[in-house]
């Protein structure tokens, strides 16, 4: 397939999970949620004390907010990421529950206080996720851009449901690999 073929590809395919992940009821998404997140404590329980980048849900995706307190709790920060340019790389703003958010790109909530943080390890929300830990996104680009323009590059640790999994997302040289793809039915290190 040629760039243009992959592009369109692309949008059909996204097109198709999104819709698999809405039609999940929201108690089966639910109990996914917990087990991806019995399999994201242990792993990030390997770097204590780390700023993690989180991002709010958004389409049925895997919440993180659970996580959020529980990563605090035991000396962690997080950062939430927010769209300042739609060409350029997400920044990860610190953030802790119960401080101001405000309705950023898609109105998805972001930090009001610019308080920037470089994020050690990041969870990336897939909308659909190859075997080698390739990640399909929503089509912005804002991810791959961002693991290429921090140093040191932080872990990248995809989230979602393995029905999100196929066959390949037919890498172009923009995407970045995942470190690690973590679902409800296992944890795939590349």
């Amino acid at each position: 397939m040629d760039a243009a073929e992959v592009k369109l590809w692309r949008r059909a395919e996204r097109q198709r999970l999104l819709a698999l992940r809405v039609a999940v009821a929201p108690a089966q998404r639910r109990q996914w949620g917990q087990a991806i997140e019995g399999r994201l404590r242990p792993l990030l329980a390997e770097q204590p004390g780390i700023v993690l980048g989180v991002y709010w849900p958004f389409q049925a995706e895997f919440d993180p907010r659970p996580l959020i307190d529980w990563l605090i709790a035991r000396g962690s920060a997080v950062g939430l990421p927010a769209v300042v340019d739609k060409k350029g790389p997400l920044e990860y703003r610190a953030w802790r529950p119960g401080e101001p958010l405000i309705d950023g790109v898609w109105n998805i909530p972001v930090p009001e206080k610019r308080d920037l943080v470089i994020p050690h390890a990041v969870l990336a929300p897939v909308v659909g996720f190859d075997r080698q830990c390739y990640r399909l996104g929503y089509g912005g680009g804002y991810f791959d851009r961002t693991l290429a323009a921090l140093s040191p590059r932080p872990r990248a640790i995809g989230v979602g449901f393995e029905l999100s999994r196929i066959e390949t997302i037919y890498p172009q040289p923009f995407d970045m690999p995942m470190d690690v793809v973590v679902t409800e039915a296992e944890t795939r290190r590349r």
